[in-house]
């Protein structure tokens, strides 16, 4: 796989048991690249290896006056130059194409996985967790995947090496093949104890960092409050945990440093003793003795990948278990048995809700967080295993609860993107992405609903004239100014209306708005409900909301309490007959509800929910 080649058509089915798994199954879905990056790795290794027997070689031959063995070694050592310089050059250029392969393929698992799950993925893992697996620990399984073939050319190298002593002379290359093992080795102690103190301190730093983000995003609160003292004292304490934590993570790994240092020099310093004591009792020549010395030289360099290994594992193994964290959530168990999306009413059997095919059905909750669940239900994102794990009590709920049904046929039976076509959910917070308005708006829909239409419907005029203005083109056209990252340069009122357009657009064969209208005033609210109402003519809509205007021009209103549909019909009929109703739409009190209304006899609060 060249980077040219990128992304993947298909980036697998990851093996998510274990942090290492994962790691071994991404080696192996790049065991091309790793075996063309290990060979690479050979060809620099063993001929910097052949450099001390040249050297030794024209020593031999200036000590024995031979001009022609002395040519001959030159010679060789400009080849092995020449080798030297092109396996470095393809090793680098092979192994950082492993490193950005492995993220590229890690990073397009993140992707599908986040758009199988949808909003899902956010009830059991922190969007924060998300971003930080798709960018730092990427990056971290991408260095351990580049290390490992440096590491595995660095490997053969050391046993060709010491193989090669043992034959040219074995009475020092015993000395080093026996050394170079334990050399390897020395530091196998130390590890566990520095991965434990890597770990904690990237906790403490996840830790300050979720802090400062909290700090942040309340500053405006904690001004008002007086907070601010209070905040930055907490978050000096845990940034200083961070600096003492990555104090002692950087003394076990200099300490690591210093044995892959020290016990090296050891040996250098008994190679050259031994090797003297040998040369003077003329039982080796000078150049083999040079020869000899040079190749253990050269033997720290790949001795120090061993370092670099262990540390990339150790970095890279929480990361990767983080990753399998996210890849091992599943959406549905169910095989799909519907290939075309249906068309009809649309049922929740948990509710009992019914939004009747081609009508604008508004829902009532008085619980936000309720209206927001039902809302993902309805589009079939709150999918058996993805809000829970699969041993939980919550997960095996989950797998009881029956889908949703679009004529009548259930949504979790359906493939992922025709159940994504047929239902579309606008959340409360929609996210503007960034780019030109134009680029917003074109997204894969039916073709029936223009841009133009789906602008006015909801009530985007202002919206259009500001972006003219900011535009840099001459002819000041809205379509082709850009909108920065999450629409930071438009009011919350313009980017709610500009995600409505955008979802308006799509023309699904169901809508689900979940509170369209929270962030405009009411004059604006009641023509957006007035324009979704006529834009959707015919086609099921159903929004999520307490607002009596849009109440009022929908074509019938569903109230939802406590899980369960309550209540039906126009809003008019509901404000006169249904106390639960008008509470949460009037925003009534206790008293209020208690006193006597048209069509409805005195009762207190208590006494409803009992009914209820």
């Amino acid at each position: 796989m060249q980077i040219r080649d990128l992304p993947y058509p298909d980036p697998g089915d990851p093996d998510v048991r274990s942090g290492p798994r994962f790691l071994l199954w991404l080696g192996r879905n790049q065991l091309r690249g790793q075996l063309k990056s290990m060979g690479w790795g050979l060809l620099h290794q063993c001929s910097i290896a052949g450099l001390p027997p040249a050297v030794g070689l024209a020593v031999q031959a200036v000590v024995d006056r031979s001009g022609s063995r002395l040519a001959w070694s030159g010679g060789l050592i400009a080849v092995l130059g020449v080798l030297i310089s092109l396996g470095d050059t393809m090793l680098h250029r092979t192994a950082v194409t492993n490193w950005i392969t492995a993220a590229a393929r890690v990073q397009q698992l993140l992707a599908r996985k986040t758009a199988e799950l949808g909003s899902a993925l956010t009830r059991r893992v922190a969007a924060g967790e998300v971003v930080a697996v798709s960018t730092g620990d990427v990056e971290k399984i991408g260095w351990f995947v580049e290390a490992l073939s440096r590491f595995a050319a660095a490997a053969a190298a050391l046993v060709l090496i010491c193989a090669g002593l043992l034959l040219y002379l074995p009475s020092l290359g015993i000395l080093v093949t026996v050394s170079v093992p334990l050399l390897a080795l020395a530091v196998l102690p130390l590890l566990p104890r520095a991965t434990r103190r890597a770990d904690l301190q990237r906790e403490k730093a996840g830790k300050a960092t979720e802090l400062a983000s909290d700090t942040v995003a309340g500053l405006r609160v904690l001004r008002g409050i007086g907070g601010e003292e209070l905040f930055l004292g907490r978050y000096r304490r845990a940034s200083q945990e961070v600096r003492e934590a990555a104090v002692h993570s950087a003394r076990m790994w200099s300490l690591i440093s210093a044995v892959q240092v020290l016990l090296p020099g050891l040996l250098l310093i008994s190679l050259v003793v031994y090797g003297a004591m040998l040369a003077r009792d003329g039982r080796i020549g000078v150049g083999q003795l040079v020869t000899v010395y040079s190749a253990a030289t050269l033997l720290l360099f790949p001795l120090r990948h061993f370092e670099e290994i262990a540390m990339a594992y150790s970095f890279s193994r929480p990361s990767a278990q983080r990753a399998v964290r996210v890849l091992s959530l599943h959406r549905a168990a169910r095989p799909s048995t519907v290939d075309a999306a249906p068309t009809g009413d649309l049922y929740d059997p948990v509710t009992g809700l019914m939004a009747p095919a081609g009508l604008f059905t508004a829902v009532v909750c008085g619980n936000p967080d309720e209206a927001g669940r039902l809302a993902e239900r309805l589009g079939g994102h709150a999918q058996p295993g993805a809000g829970a794990g699969p041993d939980s009590a919550e997960g095996a709920a989950e797998r009881e609860a029956p889908s949703v049904l679009l004529g009548g046929v259930p949504l979790d039976e359906l493939p992922l993107d025709s159940a994504r076509t047929a239902v579309l959910v606008q959340d409360k917070e929609p996210v503007l992405l960034s780019g030109t308005l134009g680029e917003l708006l074109d997204v894969p829909s039916s073709g029936r609903v223009t841009a133009e239409d789906a602008l006015t419907a909801a009530q985007c005029g202002d919206v259009l004239d500001s972006l003219a203005q900011a535009s840099l083109a001459t002819d000041g056209d809205p379509m082709t100014t850009r909108i920065t990252e999450r629409g930071r340069s438009l009011s919350g009122g313009q980017r709610q209306r500009l995600a409505l357009a955008r979802s308006l657009v799509t023309d699904p064969e169901a809508l689900v708005l979940d509170e369209p209208t929270s962030a405009v005033d009411s004059h604006t609210e009641a023509r957006v409900a007035a324009g979704i109402k006529t834009l959707r003519q015919g086609r099921t809509t159903v929004a999520f909301a307490s607002s009596p205007l849009l109440l009022d021009l929908a074509d019938r209103v569903v109230l939802v309490h406590r899980g369960t549909v309550v209540a039906v019909g126009g809003h008019r009929d509901l404000l006169r007959t249904e106390p639960r109703y008008r509470a949460v739409v009037t925003r009534e009190t206790d008293e209020e509800i208690a006193a006597p209304a048209p069509g409805c006899a005195t009762a207190t609060i208590e006494e409803i929910e009992e009914r209820a």
